[in-house]
Parts: structure tokens; sequence; C-alpha cells
């Protein structure tokens, strides 16, 4: 699914709706994660950067959280953002489509929130994931249900069933979370073996 996401001042009206946490829950995505303070975390798909400031919280002064998308524009607005909520260990960086950048071994947690839907050859870059994982990293996965009153075209949704699927393909253990309360979406955790 190729959308254009240039205009990131009008995507922010809705990225970056205050009622999306209703529904989005980040607090509860954040505390899923288990991020360890100290940590470097990759918000892949960051779009206008709705998740930084929570995994700028969650990674501490020692962390760092790397804001990645294939969009220069949205990158410009992440990084704007940083500045203004004086979010120093967030680093913006523009991605290719087919390769999220990541160093091997880098990363320990990356998060992929709406966003899974928007990749080609999802297993073939799940291998890229998995070896950007630190020992112990996971890869999570928010994404919209086949039921849910917002999000892409039916057409275009990734199951969870398929999400874990891609993940085992690109070589992680992965499952559907239990548990979790996000009325629209699922949460799909994939962890290098």
């Amino acid at each position: 699914m190729h959308k254009d996401f240039s205009d990131a001042q009008a995507f922010s009206k809705s990225f970056d709706d205050p009622a999306r946490d209703a529904w989005q829950r980040p607090a509860e995505v954040i505390e899923q994660m288990k991020i360890a303070p100290g940590s470097v975390v990759a918000d892949l798909g960051t779009g206008t950067g709705y998740f930084v400031g929570w995994l700028s919280r969650a990674v501490g002064p020692s962390g760092k959280v790397l804001a990645l998308d294939v969009e220069a524009e949205m990158i410009r607005f992440v990084a704007q953002r940083a500045e203004q909520q004086q979010l120093s260990n967030v680093e913006p960086r523009q991605v290719a489509a087919d390769d999220p950048g990541l160093a091997a071994g880098s990363v320990a947690r990356v998060l992929i929130v709406d966003t899974w839907h928007h990749i080609d050859e999802r297993a073939q870059y799940a291998r890229k994931l998995a070896a950007a994982l630190a020992p112990g990293g996971e890869v999570w996965i928010v994404d919209f249900t086949a039921d849910s009153d917002i999000g892409p075209p039916a057409r275009y949704r990734v199951s969870p069933e398929q999400a874990v699927s891609e993940l085992q393909d690109g070589g992680l253990t992965a499952e559907i979370v239990q548990g979790e309360t996000l009325p629209k979406q699922y949460i799909v955790r994939g962890a290098r073996p």
C-alpha cells in the first residue's frame, strides 16, 4: 500500500489529534514493551512523531530514540517536534522503503505503529529488523484489526496472524500479545531467538 504522506502538517491534524490517545493508548503500548532505561529504540514509520515523547521518556536521558520514516517532510516535522519538546535523545532519520537502516545488533526495541501494512516484502524486511536487534531485542507491531472503524481499506490490512507469520519468516519468534486493551488494534511481538 503506497500513499503520499509528504504533507506532514496536514497529517498532524489526525496523527496528533488528542482524541487518538483514547484508542491508541500509548501509555499501555509503552508499558507492554518493557523498555529499559538507557536503551536504544526505533520508532519505525514515526510519521509526525506521535510516539517519540513516550519513547523518549521510557529510554531516559541516557537512551536514544531513532525516529525513522521514508518521508523527508515527516523527518523534518519530527526534528522540529523534538527540538520544541526538548527531546534531546530523539534522532530523526530518513530511511529507504525497503531497509530500516539499522546497524546489526544496535536496538533493543523496534516499535511499528500503523505502518506494517505499508511495507512491501515484509518477511525480507523482518530479516533486516531481526539482524538489527540486540540480544533480547524485540519488534512490536501495532496495527488495525479487521473490524476497526478507522485505518486503511480492508484489502490492505494485515491480520495479526499474518504479522506473526511474517516475523517468523524473518527469523524471529513471534506471538499475538494477549491482554492488551486497544479497542481498534492488535499488538504482535517478535523476539530474537
